[in-house]
């Protein structure tokens, strides 16, 4: 990234397509071999999804898992040239019902403006 606002910006935008469940404008910041690596799931890095179509399945699974899931009160900061972290307090509703409410952080790298490498970490909270 050019600039550490230019990062800044795309750290906001990527939440907020989250938070309006825009796959199509979340899946437009990010590169064709883009790796997303999910805070649940069987290895050690929790789910890893690898290249563009399964990055976006992974974050379709993700918002139908909650419909009416908002990551809140993001905060975002540069921590290198190329990477970011932003912060946030995920709230939703499972399909049986219960709730989440968990903190939570994605460290994101970027090339060339477009985010390579999201790994998203969230707090071991049991839904209620």
């Amino acid at each position: 990234m050019a600039h550490d606002d230019d990062l800044l910006d795309l750290l906001a935008r990527h939440t907020d397509a989250w938070n309006r469940h825009d796959i199509d404008a979340l899946m437009s910041l990010f590169a064709d071999d883009c790796v997303f690596e999910a805070s649940g799931g069987p290895e050690v890095c929790g789910t890893r999804y690898a290249g563009v179509a399964a990055v976006r399945q992974g974050f379709l699974e993700v918002l139908t898992s909650m419909p009416d899931a908002q990551w809140g009160g993001g905060r975002h900061r540069v921590i290198g040239p190329d990477d970011g972290v932003s912060e946030w307090t995920l709230t939703g509703t499972l399909a049986d019902g219960r709730r989440v409410e968990v903190n939570g952080c994605d460290f994101l790298t970027v090339r060339e403006g477009k985010i390579i490498r999201k790994n998203s970490f969230r707090k071991q909270r049991p839904p209620f």
